[in-house]
């Protein structure tokens, strides 16, 4: 099994190449270029970051890290350019990202059931209007259930629907609208459905992972915890293999 997992910066997936390195992960000594090797050449996006190739001997999972850039537009770029250049089972956006308070605490873990394009639509004098309501496009994909709960049980993360925003939220208002629409949300980020759309364009299941840095809701930086959901999400990839290894495709 393959997997590609997707980040906005590179400090994402320092820690998501850390966890994988307690999982026993290492890159390989040698990746040869395309055609004829066993692994793809290294994927560049706008934003100059190079994919990252790990190996676990006796894993069943390969795993590819790709800082992509920040927000659904660079989430999506870069994961088409990589699926264009190699085969991958799984794709999972991974990073750090803001819980909803009473919901997912500062530190914690967020898995998403659902990837949830909560701004895709269309202001109204009526409010809102997501663009399925307008009658074209889609707003939400889901994640592989049997993986969620699985990937959900090996790191203690709580599964639930994870938004996908294009602007964070920086007041109490905007974090009542968000859940007026979406009342299980969990988490918001800012690329995870651009990756679930790129991954479903290739006929690929999604899976998004978040350590929670921040609460959704008024912008406070003094009260952000960026180091301790890093280290959240080191720890949650030094688990996840397992889980990985336990799910196949056939699920999707």
């Amino acid at each position: 099994m393959r997997v590609l997992v997707v980040t906005a910066v590179a400090a994402e997936a320092d820690s998501v190449a850390a966890g994988l390195a307690v999982a026993g992960y290492a890159p390989p000594a040698e990746e040869p270029d395309r055609p004829g090797g066993t692994r793809p050449p290294a994927t560049r996006t706008s934003a100059g970051f190079n994919a990252r190739a790990f190996r676990a001997e006796g894993r069943a999972v390969d795993v590819d890290v790709l800082p992509a850039g920040v927000g659904p537009a660079a989430a999506a770029a870069g994961t088409a350019i990589a699926l264009a250049r190699a085969p991958y089972d799984l794709v999972v956006s991974a990073g750090i990202g803001g819980g909803f308070p009473g919901v997912a605490p500062l530190g914690s873990l967020v898995v998403a059931s659902h990837l949830i394009a909560a701004d895709l639509g269309a202001g109204s004098p009526e409010g809102f209007l997501p663009v399925t309501e307008l009658g074209f496009g889609r707003d939400r994909l889901a994640a592989p259930p049997g993986l969620c709960q699985a990937v959900a049980r090996a790191t203690g993360a709580l599964p639930g629907p994870v938004l996908t925003v294009t602007t964070a939220t920086g007041t109490a208002e905007r974090a009542a609208e968000l859940l007026a629409r979406h009342p299980s949300a969990a988490a918001e980020a800012m690329e995870g459905f651009g990756v679930a759309e790129a991954a479903d364009q290739y006929g690929l299941p999604a899976l998004e992972i978040r350590a929670v840095s921040n609460s959704v809701g008024p912008r406070d930086r003094s009260a952000w915890r960026i180091g301790d959901a890093l280290a959240a999400l080191t720890d949650a990839f030094g688990k996840l293999p397992p889980a990985l290894e336990s799910w196949t495709s056939h699920e999707h």
